[in-house]
């Protein structure tokens, strides 16, 4: 910066020594000082924060404003390549016959300039006398027939982004329109608006939005609090007010007093001083607001105006004096609003001088009128939370000045050099120069007169400078003003939970009350049917008895029977009883129930069942935590499902209180702390609880309340639901007309077995066919083919004269009468739950009914002007708005429109009051200034007459000079004194007309140069403050509060950060789709080869840079005729076969895993391939490019030639695809269509509606400066073409000029209006201004708040996410490898498989929580029925068990989620008891087949023993066989009953060598004569005996006894067997009935 200072002093020195020109090009050496100011920046701001989070800031915004940079390139690359193709060169215009090549002149083109078509058979046709030409044949350069075309690829993106910026662009259509076919033109760029100005555009806004977010965050020191209302010096204290009540009221304690009586400040301070002060304030409002123009010759001075501003100036001194009496001064200047009045004080007493009046000082005069927002206090609070934290806004508009000062100056040093360029020879017209870019009004006129200036040569140049500039100051700057009212309008987080329960309190009032038309039934006496009981024997008469009670006595004779059968006494105390309650006791016992608890024994059992699982599962997670198992775990990231899952079984915990309940003795100090901190929160829990608890009951019992209301009037009105008040309720008529009117399409296919929503092909197409009734089916159908036949009418064929026109009147009529009186006689028509007329929208039904049908029966056959027969079709017109009455979706959008209209009334007041305060102005100012003669030459009044030449304007395209000798056509007019055509300043009325032309941005250009021209230059500040002041703050403050309205109407205002991330979290995951990719190939051959290349980035990266170049190739027109045409496409051949083997080799071998390839190729439709949406499009693209090919070859023409273009543009969508960050941001758009589409339609019925409006009111008016052969309401089609011309703001204040002609410039006719070419002055008036409001400021913003939401939905960064795209990604790999048939469903019990594949945040951990891996698993059962669940299921469960749901969620779906959760852990709870059981049973049994399996081997053994002792020693024992093992096994359990059984105890050496074995294999234990088994046996041999065990329990010994003595001891041997074996029967037998018990 320094080097640049010192080149700029030594330039200066150069100039001043006169070496060099003071206007030569060495000026722009200057260029950079100005840049010296951002010094300044920094001096000013004082950033306190470091500036390593400085730069993250700036680096993450520049990244986000770099990424969509690149989309709206993307999309002017796109345009542009589609305007070369479709358009090329706008160079054929009409010329006269006579025309030589190398001598056009002006006197050569047509007036105006017409382009013309070189086909006879589209475009326009020049008319005789002319002939269509191509001027650059015609020797005319590039510089002389303009910048703007479709030329070539640089100057066709050049032209779209002209046209984007609403600028001209409906002069480039009517251009194409005159050159190509009329289709063309309009698809062009009517796609280019919607898409570029519309959505692309505004992606800047939300980018801004998000960033701004951010920046607020971090700077909120610097910028102040903005919830502070009150000062530091003031405190609040308790006053009682006037109803006896005590309120806090903010009083200023260093306020000193002044020394006026008590009685004098009693009185200043009363609110009846504060109403007169301001009553006078709107007398001196309305009184400055009736000053007019009186003439030339009415003296100003002391008019009657001048002494009422006398009379108020005197007054409000009077006050300010007054206040500084009681006050004092130092007490008086404190406040801000009495410094305000003071200034007002000085100003307007000044202005009350004479010389002084009618000067600058009247600003004071008219400023007065800001006082009145006192006057409501919801007024004053909207402006305070727009206004008053001004540090922020106030930087802004610092800054935005400080560009304006630099731009201005850099631009001054570039252009004031260049010849026959006067916008920048000085600083003043280089800063109104820029300014005029910042407001984009007639900006492209700015830099084609530069661009003309400057040269061919540098015309590229200064072109991007400009389009740089105007990209910064209209999509960043004025984003910036946005994004900060959007901030001034955002609620604290802390409030945003108060205001959604509050909210849902007032919902749970609304509920409880019966709409009016119902409640007036109660003003009448109550005549409940009577019904008499005619076949009862009885010898008295039997009274009448209401027929209500007859029904439920009837409905509850069976449960009477039950009682009386059961004879239970708490039955026959509760149903029995109740059953024979009177109707009025019955309402009492009603009313005493909703006065108790709503909680019912089932919701006391649930919470005493919730209790009790919270309480195991609490014990577990203490033991868990005692036991340490939480500590010493591996730091890597934890699971976000466990961490949830742990947050919510600790937050069941403390709801119930058992943390709140320990402290005990011998506690440390952080035990303690801890127990504390656990009470607040178990406090906060239950605070939280009983307030979603209260207000759940609320809901309730309103709902209860409501019914009973309504069930009352239903019993004791015989006339309440009654249509009509003749059809009867149950009548078999009405219950016809029912099925007639709510028959719809079932959209939901269930499965009758499992109840599950089965999933249909074609479901989105049954949920559009179940949207809406058949009946309203039809009737939307009848509307639009009544719209389409009023598109055919128009002033010269009328309704009344076309027999044609008139079929369709009659059958719209028959219809709707027929759909109302079905409806009618359904729902009622007025009195009734369900009338017809119960909203707007009933009332608008009715309306459009009578209009129709009174002028289907008066069909007047002249309707003059202004008539009322003309208003009766004017109100026709509103036809089409029947459809948003019979779609619910348009419904919706108009309810969440005009909810909340609160805002938006106040921003039109705020808006209504800045337009008051400059019209006033400007009427003291310059009314009767701006008259002038309408020959420039003239300059007194009394020469301006005769007649003068005036020169006509033919182009303003071309570039043509004058050669010497010869004059512009032109012709002769008087010469006359009259101000400007289209606004004035004579009196407020059009004042307030021409600053509201101005504040939408149009014409402002024209006011400021004719009053610099008339006025005085100094008087540019006038129209140049307002202009800032109406769009930087004015509208964009529009914007915001539209954008703030939608979103509180629609319920995302009051979304907490958690909660608006969770919204976008759902929305992701319903646009995420399963991958359908196969895994990669086992083997390393050939495929797996190619699999690893077209997965590497490299290679898309490759591709991607190969569809660009062929997009090159489009960047001229290919014409048959062009020789460049041919090596173009050629070239084009090339790459659509490189890209022919790119599919080949990239996508079969990436996305297909068996068959050959030439049978891949030959099917075309393999499962893995075709499941890709983006394969699909990449197949589609190939073969059309394939086909191609061989055409282009066979036929070469110019068919050829457009396929092929159409071919590489197909082609080069699929960038998108390639690049992550186009890809997120093309979601974002298209997401954006697909939930604004009924905004859209809506749109597109307002405007048919005005379209159909506006042939009745102006389809004859004369043709004028912009109503012309291309724009007029001559019939519907050209209509909608100017209103959507008008949406831009194309030149709409000129249009409703033209449409505004009165007499004498035109000719009237009092029979029929479509014999008069005027306008109507007033229809004009209110028809183009409410139609712009609308649409433009309300219909338009809504657009820009679907872009805000949806682009935080895509392009949130990993911190503000709660599932980031990697564990998206993983998810859908993992699903990929599930989903083995690609079908985007699995069965239930693989979700099991899925949840222990998953790893990262959404790993679960089996061993940790395996609780929770049972709750997901049981959720996704219970779901869904046990059948199948989709992508989206397992998805949708993942993300409830990721979040908080106490934080994200909002109170409905946390209540229903919540019970879902509770019901699920005790469903969860009851089938692991119950296995727990089954298993415990189990057990047992095992444990009895085990004895007994042991007690039969002990028989065996034993009777081998017995026969081994009762035998000779010699003879041995062996093992059984095994036939006779298995059927010992099959009878184990039997009794023994042979009688040569004997009982024998194993010796001592066998039970040794038994147990050795044992130990041996599993180490059995004996426990009271029961043996246990060693899990896994197997058979093993022994030198004394071996154990055998085989399935069934059977044990099989074999031992080897020794010699023994048979005789001796034999007796006494054989009765300690016998004892033994007798007690180990009785142990058993014990032991196997405490078993038995036991189970």
């Amino acid at each position: 910066m320094v080097f640049c200072l010192w080149v700029s002093l030594v330039l200066q020195v150069f100039e001043i020594a006169e070496i060099v020109d003071q206007m030569s090009p060495w000026g722009m050496l200057r260029i950079p000082r100005p840049l010296i100011m951002i010094r300044a920046f920094r001096i000013y701001f004082r950033f306190e924060l470091p500036r390593t989070r400085i730069t993250n800031i700036l680096k993450r915004s520049g990244e986000q404003i770099w990424s969509v940079s690149i989309f709206l390139l993307f999309f002017l690359l796109l345009y542009g390549i589609l305007g070369v193709q479709m358009f090329g060169t706008f160079t054929y215009h009409c010329v006269t016959d006579d025309t030589q090549p190398g001598n056009v002149t002006w006197n050569n083109l047509a007036i105006p300039d017409t382009h013309c078509s070189r086909e006879l058979e589209e475009g326009y046709q020049c008319p005789p006398g002319f002939k269509c030409m191509d001027l650059e044949d015609l020797g005319l350069s590039r510089q002389e027939l303009g910048y703007s075309g479709f030329n070539e690829i640089g100057t066709s993106i050049f032209t779209v982004y002209e046209a984007a910026s609403q600028e001209g662009w409906v002069f480039l259509m009517y251009r194409a329109i005159d050159s190509f076919p009329r289709w063309r033109s309009y698809f062009y760029f009517i796609t280019l608006i919607f898409f570029l100005a519309w959505l692309v555009k505004n992606v800047f806004i939300a980018v801004i939005i998000e960033t701004f977010a951010e920046i607020r965050v971090q700077f909120q020191q610097m910028w102040g609090s903005r919830s502070s209302t009150t000062s530091t010096a003031t405190t609040q204290m308790f006053h009682e007010d006037a109803a006896g009540g005590w309120q806090l009221v903010a009083v200023d304690v260093n306020k000193p007093q002044g020394r006026a009586p008590a009685c004098l400040q009693k009185m200043m301070r009363s609110s009846v001083f504060h109403m007169f002060i301001l009553s006078m304030v709107a007398v001196d409002v309305i009184v400055a607001a009736s000053n007019y123009y009186k003439g030339e010759n009415f003296k100003r001075q002391y008019d009657e105006f001048y002494l009422a501003e006398v009379a108020f100036t005197v007054l409000f001194d009077l006050e300010a004096l007054l206040k500084i009496w009681c006050l004092g001064f130092t007490g008086y200047i404190s406040s801000s609003l009495h410094k305000f009045e003071l200034l007002l004080v000085i100003g307007t007493t000044l202005h009350i001088y004479p010389d002084l009046y009618h000067s600058q000082f009247t600003y004071f005069q008219v400023l007065r009128v800001v006082r009145l927002i006192k006057i409501s206090p919801a007024l004053e609070d909207f402006v305070y939370k727009i206004f008053g934290p001004g540090k922020k806004l106030g930087s802004l508009v610092v800054f935005t000045a400080s560009l304006l000062i630099v731009m201005s100056a850099i631009s001054l040093q570039m252009f004031c050099f260049v010849e026959e360029l006067d916008r920048f020879t000085t600083f003043p017209r280089a800063f109104m120069s820029m300014f005029q870019i910042l407001t984009q009004e007639g900006w492209v006129d700015v830099m084609d007169q530069t661009l003309n200036a400057v040269g061919h040569m540098w015309a590229p140049v200064v072109a991007i400078y400009f389009i740089l500039y105007h990209l910064f100051a209209t999509l960043i700057l004025l984003s910036l003003f946005v994004a900060v009212i959007l901030d001034n309008l955002e609620l604290d987080e802390d409030l945003k939970k108060l205001k959604q329960l509050k909210q849902s309190e007032a919902n749970a009032d609304t509920k409880e009350k019966l709409p009016l038309r119902l409640r007036i039934f109660e003003k009448f006496p109550n005549r409940p049917q009577m019904v008499k009981i005619s076949k009862l024997p009885s010898d008295f008469t039997v009274p009448k008895i209401r027929e209500s009670f007859m029904k439920q006595f009837i409905d509850r004779q069976q449960q009477d029977t039950s009682c009386l059968l059961r004879r239970l006494p708490s039955a026959s105390s509760s149903s029995c009883d109740h059953s024979k309650r009177s109707a009025i006791e019955e309402n009492k016992y009603i009313d005493q129930k909703l006065r108790k608890s709503v909680f019912s024994i089932r919701a006391r059992n649930l919470l005493e069942k919730e209790t009790a699982i919270n309480k195991i599962l609490r014990a577990c997670t203490r033991q868990r935590m005692l036991s340490g198992s939480f500590e010493g775990q591996p730091a890597k990231e934890r699971s976000i499902l466990s961490v949830q899952h742990h947050i919510r079984q600790e937050r069941r915990s403390l709801r119930h209180g058992s943390n709140s309940q320990r402290i005990s003795r011998g506690k440390s100090l952080e035990t303690l702390t801890q127990d504390h901190s656990n009470t607040v929160r178990y406090r906060n829990a239950q605070r939280e609880d009983s307030e979603i608890k209260m207000i759940q009951e609320k809901k309730e019992q309103a709902e209860m309340k409501r019914k009973v209301q309504e069930e009352e009037l239903r019993e004791n009105h015989p006339y309440f639901d009654k249509p009509l008040f003749i059809v009867g309720r149950e009548h078999r008529f009405r219950n016809f007309c029912r099925v007639v009117v709510r028959a719809r399409f079932n959209a939901s296919k269930t499965d009758p077995v499992t109840g599950a929503v089965k999933n249909t092909k074609y479901h989105q197409l049954y949920d559009l066919l179940g949207l809406v009734t058949y009946l309203d089916w039809v009737m939307i159908i009848v509307t639009i083919c009544s719209c389409i036949s009023m598109m055919f009418e128009s002033p010269f064929r009328r309704v009344m004269h076309a027999p044609t026109l008139q079929i369709a009147e009659y059958v719209f009529v028959i219809f709707m009468s027929i759909e109302l009186n079905l409806k009618i006689m359904a729902d009622g028509l007025f009195f009734t739950p369900t009338a017809v007329i119960r909203d707007f929208g009933g009332v608008m039904d009715i309306f459009i009914y009578l209009v129709s049908l009174i002028f289907l029966c008066w069909m007047p056959q002249n309707v003059p002007a202004k008539s009322g027969a003309q208003l009766l079709m004017v109100l026709r017109c509103l036809r089409p708005l029947r459809i948003f009455k019979l779609v619910p979706q348009m419904r919706k959008v108009v309810r969440e429109l005009f909810s909340g209209f609160k805002e938006i009334f106040l921003v039109s007041i705020l808006l209504l009051t800045l337009m008051l305060v400059f019209a006033s102005f400007g009427v003291q100012l310059f009314a009767g200034k701006l008259a002038k003669c309408n020959d420039p030459h003239i300059i007194s009044r009394e020469d301006c007459h005769g007649i003068f030449r005036i020169n006509v304007s033919v182009s303003k395209n071309l570039n043509l000079k004058l050669r010497p000798g010869e004059k512009k056509p032109g012709f002769w007019v008087p010469r006359v004194w009259a101000n400007p055509r289209n606004f004035n300043f004579d009196n407020v009325g059009n004042a307030m007309l021409a600053l509201f032309e101005v504040l939408s941005l149009k014409g402002w250009v024209e006011v400021r140069d004719v009053i610099i021209h008339r006025v005085g230059p100094i008087h540019g500040i006038y129209i140049h403050v307002f202009v800032f002041l109406g769009c930087m703050i004015g509208l964009t403050l529009f914007v915001g509060v539209v954008i703030a309205n939608f979103n509180e109407n629609k319920g995302t205002a009051l979304l907490t950060v958690d909660q608006r991330r969770w919204e976008d979290l759902k929305s992701r995951l319903k646009i995420a789709q399963p991958l359908h990719l196969p895994p990669r190939p086992d083997n390393d051959g050939f495929r797996a080869k190619m699999y690893d290349i077209t997965q590497h980035p490299f290679f898309k990266r490759t591709i991607a840079v190969l569809v660009l170049a062929q997009s090159v190739l489009l960047s001229v027109k290919w014409d048959a005729a062009d020789p460049v045409t041919v090596p173009l496409a050629t070239m084009s051949v090339v790459f659509t076969f490189i890209f022919v083997l790119e599919w080949y080799s990239g996508q079969d071998y990436k996305h297909l895993n068996v068959g050959e390839v030439t049978m891949k190729i030959i099917a075309m439709s393999p499962s893995g391939f075709w499941q890709s949406r983006r394969n699909r499009y990449d197949l589609l693209v190939t073969s059309l490019g394939v086909i191609w090919v061989i055409l282009h070859f066979a036929l070469l023409n110019a068919y050829t030639y457009m396929m092929g273009a159409c071919v590489i543009v197909f082609r080069f969508f699929s960038i998108c695809g390639k690049h992550v960050t186009l890809k997120m941001l093309l979601l974002t758009v298209v997401v954006s269509m697909y939930k604004s589409f009924f905004i859209i339609v809506g749109m597109f019925l307002l405007l048919l509606c005005y379209a159909f409006a506006g042939v009745v009111l102006f389809g004859t008016v004369k043709y004028g400066e912009n109503i012309n052969r291309h724009a007029n309401f001559s019939s519907a089609g050209k209509a909608i073409t100017v209103l959507f011309r008008i949406v831009t703001g194309e030149d709409w204040n000129k249009i409703m000029h033209d449409c505004m002609v009165q007499p004498p410039f035109c000719t009237p006719d009092n029979s029929t209006y479509w014999k008069t070419d005027c306008g109507n002055y007033a229809g004009a008036l209110m028809y183009f201004c409410s139609f712009y409001v609308i649409i433009a400021y309300i219909m338009l913003n809504l657009l820009v708040a679907i872009i805000v939401e949806n682009f935080s939905l895509f392009y949130s960064t990993e911190e503000d996410q709660l599932l980031s795209y990697n564990d998206l990604r993983h998810f859908q790999i993992i699903w990929n490898m599930v989903d083995d048939k690609r079908e985007g469903v699995i069965p239930t019990f693989r979700v099991k498989f899925l949840l222990r594949l998953l790893r990262g945040r959404l790993e679960v951990d089996l061993d940790k929580d395996k609780l929770l891996f049972k709750h997901m698993c049981y959720e996704m059962e219970r779901l869904h029925n046990g059948g199948d669940v989709t992508f989206h299921d397992v998805l949708s469960m993942l993300s409830y068990r990721s979040v908080d749901i106490r934080k994200s969620l909002q109170l409905e779906e946390l209540l229903a989620r919540e019970q879902l959760e509770y019901t699920i852990e005790e469903e969860v709870a009851k089938q692991t008891i119950r296995m727990w059981l089954k298993k415990c049973l189990k057990r047992i049994r095992a444990k009895q087949q085990q004895s007994c399996s042991i007690i039969h081997s002990l028989r065996e053994s034993q009777q081998q023993e017995l026969s081994r002792f009762l035998n000779p020693p010699s003879i041995e024992t062996t093992q059984p066989s095994e036939d006779m093992n298995a059927i010992n096994q099959d009878n184990s359990a039997q009794p023994e009953t042979s009688s040569q059984q004997q009982l024998l105890s194993p010796t001592l050496s066998d039970r040794g060598g038994y147990r050795q074995d044992s130990a041996d294999t599993g180490k059995p234990q004996r426990k009271i004569g029961q043996w246990c088994l060693p899990s896994s046996p197997k058979p093993r041999s022994h030198p004394g005996s071996s154990v055998n065990l085989r399935s069934g329990g059977c044990l099989t010994v074999k031992t080897v006894g020794c010699k023994m003595n048979p005789m001796s001891d034999a007796a006494s041997c054989g009765s300690e067997v016998k004892k033994w074996w007798t007690r180990q029967l009785t142990v058993e037998s014990d032991e196997s009935g405490e078993d038995l018990l036991d189970i």
